[in-house]
C-alpha cells in the first residue's frame, strides 16, 4: 500500500527519512508557518468529507470510533474497529493519523505489531497515550518502551505521544518529565490534552525539541493564539463527533416537535459520493 500525499507525480509519497529535515509529508505539516489543524473523523464518510474540504490531514477519534461501535473509549476494546477503519482510509489519497489509545495492549510487542499493521494500511501517524480508564497514568517507562518499539517497527510512522497529566489523571507536575521521557524514546511529537493555560503551553514549548500538540476547546485559546504561542498541531479530538451527534438529535427532536429543521445538510448524492472518492478519481493507490 502506498501512502497518500498532496504532492503530485510521486510513486511513494512518503520518502525515506531525510538527514536535514522532517522525513515525511505528514511530518512536514508540523513545521509550517501555521500549525496543523487536525480534524478528527470516526468513519470513512466523515474522514472523506473533511479531506474534501481541503484539510491537509485527518485524524481519527477513539471516542467516536468506540461510541459508533457501542464500545467504551480508552478500554482497549476497539483495536479491530480501528484497524478496519485505517484499512478503509488507506484506500484513499489523503493523509491520516490514527488514535490508538495506549496501543490497545501493555504488551510492547503487540503494540509494535499494531503500529506496523496501521502503517501498512496507509496511516501516516499514530497517537499513543499514557492515560488509563481508571483515571491513573501508565508507568512512564512502559509508555516510553511502546514508543521505542513502534519507531523500530515502523520508523516512518509519526508517533504523537500523549500524556493525560492534564486530562483524567490531574497530575500536572509530571507533564514535563513525561514529555521529556517520550521525546527521548523517539516520539516525533507530544500531545497534552486539557492544557489551555498560555503560560503553561509556552513553558513546555521552550523545553521541547519536538512539536507540541494541543487539544482545541471552545473555551480555550483560539487557533491564532495557539499559533502565536508556538503550538505546531491543534487537534479537534471528539468535538466533531459530539457536534454531529448533537445535530442529529436536535434535528429529530425539532421534527417531532413540529419545528423547522432547515439546517443545511449534505444531499443523499453527496454522501453517496463519499463512498467512492478514490474509485471516481481513478487514483486508488496500488500495492507498495
Amino acid at each position: 500500500m502506498t501512502h497518500p500525499t498532496h504532492e503530485p507525480d510521486r510513486s511513494d509519497p512518503r520518502p525515506p527519512v531525510a538527514e536535514d529535515g522532517p522525513p515525511t509529508p505528514f511530518a512536514r505539516l508540523h513545521h509550517l508557518a501555521a500549525p496543523l489543524l487536525l480534524p478528527n473523523a470516526w468513519d470513512h464518510a466523515s474522514a472523506a468529507a473533511l479531506a474534501g474540504q481541503g484539510f491537509a490531514a485527518v485524524g481519527t477519534t477513539s471516542l467516536g470510533v468506540a461510541a459508533a461501535a457501542g464500545l467504551p473509549d480508552g478500554a482497549a476494546a476497539t483495536a479491530g474497529a480501528t484497524v478496519d477503519l485505517a484499512r478503509r482510509l488507506g484506500e484513499e489519497r489523503f493523509l491520516f493519523t490514527v488514535d490508538a489509545e495506549g496501543g490497545f495492549s501493555d504488551d510492547v510487542a503487540e503494540v509494535a505489531e499494531l503500529a506496523r499493521t496501521l502503517y501498512e494500511a496507509g496511516a501516516a501517524g499514530i497517537n499513543l497515550e499514557d492515560g488509563r480508564p481508571d483515571g491513573t497514568l501508565a508507568p512512564m517507562e512502559l509508555t516510553a518502551a511502546k514508543i521505542a518499539a513502534v519507531k523500530e517497527a515502523a520508523p516512518a510512522l509519526f508517533v504523537n505521544a500523549r500524556t493525560d497529566t492534564y486530562w483524567s489523571a490531574r497530575q500536572e507536575e509530571q507533564t514535563a518529565t513525561r514529555l521529556g521521557c517520550y521525546e527521548q524514546a523517539g516520539a516525533d511529537g507530544v500531545f497534552v490534552p486539557g492544557l489551555t493555560d498560555p503560560d503553561g503551553i509556552a513553558g513546555l514549548i521552550s523545553d521541547l525539541a519536538v512539536p507540541l500538540n494541543i487539544l482545541y476547546t471552545p473555551a480555550g485559546p483560539t487557533l491564532h493564539e495557539l499559533a502565536e504561542l508556538g503550538v505546531r498541531r491543534v487537534s479537534l479530538g471528539s468535538l466533531l463527533y459530539r457536534a454531529a451527534l448533537t445535530a442529529a438529535v436536535d434535528t429529530a427532536v425539532a421534527i417531532r416537535d413540529g419545528r423547522h429543521a432547515d439546517r443545511g445538510v449534505l444531499s443523499y448524492a453527496e454522501v453517496q459520493a463519499l463512498a467512492g472518492t478514490a474509485e471516481d478519481s481513478g487514483t486508488r493507490p496500488q500495492g507498495r
